[in-house]
C-alpha cells in the first residue's frame, strides 16, 4: 500500500492562522522574546481575532511578542509562568480586564507536555505549601481592583515521606511555534535555547502551525536530529531568519569618554554619546 504524504507548507502567516477562532485557547513558543513565532502572531493581531486564552511563559513584553496582542485587547485570559515584565499585562490584570492562572514554570512546562503526551494530571513537590496548592491566588479583579476570583485548591497526596500536588495537563486548540528548520513533513529543528517552550506547546496543541526560517525536503533532516516530529505539525509557514530582538536594554559609560563610571552625571567627551549595550 503507497502512503501519500502530505505537503505542510502554507504561503503565507495570514493563510496560517486564518480559522483561528474568536475564543480560541492558543500555547505559543517562546521565552521572554527567544524563538517567538512573532509572524504569526502579527497575523493572528491582524486578522482581529479576540478573546483569546493564552498559554505562553510569559505573555510576551510590553510591545512585543504576545504584547501587541495584550494591548489590542484580543486576550481574555492568560496562563503563564513570570508575568512581572510586563507593564500592559499588569494594567489589564488589576484593572479587572484579563484572568491571569499563574503556574511554577517548571509544572507549567510539564503541564504541556502531558497535554501532549495524552497524560490527563501528574503529582509534583513543586508548589506544595504555598498558594499554588492551598488556592488563593488571585485570578481575577473587578474593575476598582477588588479580588473576585482566586485559584482553587488543589489536591495534595503523600508518597513516602514527601507530599505531592496534583496539576492538570494543559491542551490548546492551536500551538503557535517558531522553528530554524522544517521539512515539508512538518519535521521541525530549533535553534539552541530557541526550542524552549516550542516543542511542548507544538504537542499540547490540535493545530500547530510552525513558522520557520528554512524549509528543506523530505529526508535531508536526520531523524535523531527532529526536536519536534511532523505528526504534532499540521502547517508550515517559511518566513526567513528574523533580527535580535532585545527584551531590556540597558546602557553604561563607554570607557575612555570623558566621564568616570561610577559618575554618570558627568558629560560624555565631545564628540561620543557615553553610551554602549552591555
Amino acid at each position: 500500500m503507497v502512503v501519500e504524504q502530505v505537503d505542510k507548507v502554507v504561503s503565507n502567516a495570514r493563510e496560517a492562522v486564518a480559522d483561528i477562532p474568536d475564543g480560541a485557547t492558543v500555547a505559543v513558543g517562546g521565552f521572554g522574546l527567544c524563538g517567538v513565532p512573532f509572524a504569526l502572531i502579527d497575523a493572528l493581531l491582524e486578522q482581529g481575532t479576540s478573546r483569546l486564552t493564552t498559554i505562553s511563559n510569559n505573555c510576551g513584553v510590553d510591545d512585543q511578542a504576545l504584547g501587541v496582542l495584550l494591548y489590542a485587547g484580543r486576550i481574555s485570559r492568560t496562563i503563564s509562568s513570570f508575568v512581572g515584565g510586563n507593564k500592559e499585562l499588569a494594567r489589564l490584570y488589576l484593572s479587572g480586564q484579563l484572568e491571569v492562572e499563574l503556574t511554577p514554570q517548571g509544572s507549567l512546562a510539564e503541564r504541556l507536555r502531558a497535554g501532549g503526551s495524552g497524560v490527563p494530571a501528574f503529582y509534583t513537590p513543586t508548589g506544595v505549601g504555598t498558594l499554588v496548592a492551598d488556592g488563593g491566588i488571585p485570578v481575577r479583579y473587578d474593575a476598582e481592583g477588588t479580588v473576585v476570583q482566586t485559584s482553587p485548591p488543589k489536591e495534595v497526596r503523600r508518597f513516602g515521606d514527601q507530599d505531592y500536588v496534583l496539576e492538570t495537563a494543559l491542551t490548546a486548540d492551536y500551538g503557535l511555534v517558531r522553528a530554524a528548520l522544517a521539512d515539508r513533513h512538518g519535521n521541525l529543528v530549533f535553534h539552541e535555547s530557541a526550542r524552549n517552550f516550542n516543542p511542548l506547546c507544538g504537542m499540547a496543541a490540535r493545530v500547530t502551525i510552525a513558522e520557520v526560517e528554512r524549509l528543506v525536503e523530505p529526508g535531508e533532516i536526520l531523524p535523531e536530529a527532529v526536536h519536534l516530529p511532523g505528526i504534532y505539525v499540521q502547517r508550515v509557514v517559511v518566513v526567513g531568519p528574523e533580527g535580535k530582538k532585545i527584551e531590556n536594554r540597558t546602557t553604561r559609560p563607554r570607557p575612555g569618554a570623558g566621564a568616570p563610571a561610577d559618575d554618570p552625571a558627568t558629560p560624555a567627551a565631545a564628540g561620543t554619546d557615553g553610551t554602549q549595550e552591555s
